[in-house]
């Protein structure tokens, strides 16, 4: 049998729908990660949008409902971790961090309360369980032992509280959120300094747990809850104090106490 002559054009017809298919695919690669960035969830500015609430004092995301449920909370047990240690402290450096501590959270609490009316939010009226085992810890402990468990234990926690006041004031897009930063701030970075001015904090422990602790997971917890038209109501922790705590800071300690790093 004779074999058949070619078909003029199939090879040029084969090779151009080789070269079109090829074309067509890159073209599909280039076009998906644009169409798939686009269209997924879960993205930073997709949560943000997700958790956050209009107010007639700016957007109010879930970072802000956070933070101030925070202060709230921080007032709950370093207020009353101040009086114990207007009582219990041995020294008048640790007599005057307590000091700073009740008139400091009075004075935030009175603000927050205030914050969280105008925004209709909801606020807890009791510590964390953390927060009451930290209270159970300085309960426990007596004389020079108390003061060094005070002093490290709430220089720990204003440092963990400092960084997410930072981040609030950097950027909420709420005015009230912003200036309950502003304070925040400021009475944060006064009680640090007092309870550094006691000599009692290992700054070396201190920097080993921050390290250790490193990098949260990235793991998204729900949203705190949003405003509400009856948020309930809010137990005062003192009665109304002057609109701002005033005190003066002690000396800065020179020497620390025998038994701290450092001391003779």
């Amino acid at each position: 049998m004779r074999p058949r002559p070619p078909i003029k054009g199939r090879g040029i017809f084969s090779g151009t729908g080789l070269i079109i298919t090829g074309l067509a695919a890159t073209l599909a690669a280039l076009i998906y990660p644009i169409w798939s960035y686009a269209d997924r969830s879960g993205t930073g500015v997709d949560v943000l949008n997700a958790e956050t609430v209009p107010t007639r004092f700016g957007p109010l995301s879930a970072l802000d409902r956070d933070f101030v449920t925070k202060v709230r909370l921080a007032g709950l047990w370093e207020l009353p971790a101040g009086r114990q240690a207007q009582q219990k402290g041995t020294t008048p450096a640790v007599r005057t961090a307590g000091q700073h501590l009740v008139e400091g959270h009075a004075f935030l609490d009175e603000r927050v309360r205030d914050v969280a009316s105008q925004l209709g939010l909801a606020l807890p009226n009791e510590p964390t369980d953390q927060q009451q085992e930290r209270l159970a810890t300085l309960n426990a402990a007596q004389g020079v032992s108390y003061d060094r468990e005070f002093a490290n234990i709430l220089r720990r926690a204003h440092g963990d509280v400092f960084t997410l006041v930072a981040q609030v004031r950097a950027s909420t897009r709420n005015s009230l959120v912003r200036a309950l930063a502003d304070d925040a701030n400021t009475t944060v970075l006064d009680h640090i300094t007092v309870l550094e001015a006691t000599g009692y904090v290992d700054f070396d422990a201190l920097a080993r747990d921050m390290a250790a602790a490193g990098t949260p997971p990235l793991t998204r917890s729900p949203a705190p809850p949003g405003p509400t038209t009856d948020p309930g109501p809010v137990v005062p922790l003192t009665p109304p104090s002057s609109p701002s705590p005033t005190y003066s800071l002690p000396p800065p300690a020179t020497d620390p106490p025998p038994g701290i790093p450092g001391g003779s």
